[in-house]
């Protein structure tokens, strides 16, 4: 559905934050793109969604093809129309806008009211939380509640690739594993084919099938989920597991210097 190839992405004519990252989302799966603050994951779903322009970003070099079609240099608008539709970090409601209108906002190319109205019904049987906040100011919505409503209002743009950036950030746990399940309910029951940018890498690994790492905007690693999760370095470095079965903070493991395979 999706092939990103080789492409590098410059902020401001001189901060090279993308460099030569290549990548493929088959229909009706979940990919999983994984790394750590700054490693340039963001950057790759922006350039996707022609989002980059309102950041003063372009893509420099390399193509994106979507469905056979070259979409990179095309507005945002024209992409979601296509069928591309992106759930940005930091769940960026229309706080002054009720839960309702922020939904109907998602829809915003479209003009069948009726699909429009079946896409509504079908959101709110993913998310039930919602129904009862329909009227409620989004800015008064929990943080959970903004997330399902940021993924609703995605959904109402009736997508065939959904982006999801960072969709555990700043949740608790049992809200978090409550997003990730329905995330993968949306996969199988619509075939909607979804790109997952993660840092919670035992989150995203379990829902997806295949899996790219990035480090200092490259593609050091990718493989299958399974394999992924267990390979020595993904374990140690993104899954915190040692060879013997413990466990390692961040912190515990400063002195780690990337080994030449993850550049092989």
């Amino acid at each position: 559905m999706l092939i990103v190839n080789n492409i590098e992405v410059i902020y401001s004519d001189v901060i090279l934050a993308v460099k030569g990252i290549s990548m493929k989302v088959p229909d009706g799966e979940v990919i999983a793109l994984l790394g750590a603050n700054g490693a340039g994951k963001s950057t790759v779903i922006k350039a996707i969604s022609g989002l980059l322009k309102s950041q003063d970003g372009e893509i420099e070099r390399g193509t994106i093809i979507y469905k056979g079609e070259k979409i990179h240099g095309e507005s945002p608008e024209k992409i979601v129309k296509m069928g591309i539709c992106q759930v940005p970090e930091g769940r960026r409601v229309f706080a002054d806008l009720t839960a309702i209108e922020n939904l109907r906002v998602g829809a915003f190319t479209r003009n069948n009211r009726k699909d429009i109205k079946n896409d509504l019904e079908k959101v709110l049987e993913y998310f039930p939380a919602l129904k009862k906040r329909l009227f409620l100011k989004a800015g008064y919505l929990s943080g959970g509640e903004q997330q399902m409503l940021t993924i609703g209002r995605a959904l109402m743009g009736h997508p065939n690739l959904l982006m999801l950036d960072e969709p555990s950030l700043g949740l608790a746990p049992i809200v978090m594993r409550e997003i990730f399940r329905i995330i993968e309910n949306i996969n199988k029951h619509q075939s909607i084919s979804i790109l997952l940018v993660e840092q919670n890498a035992i989150m995203a690994l379990n829902i997806a099938s295949h899996g790219y790492i990035m480090e200092n905007g490259r593609v050091v690693m990718d493989d299958s989920c399974e394999k992924l999760k267990k390979n020595e370095d993904v374990m140690e470095f993104y899954l915190g597991i040692t060879e013997e079965g413990g466990r390692k903070s961040f912190a515990d493991v400063k002195h780690y210097k990337r080994r030449k395979r993850w550049l092989s």
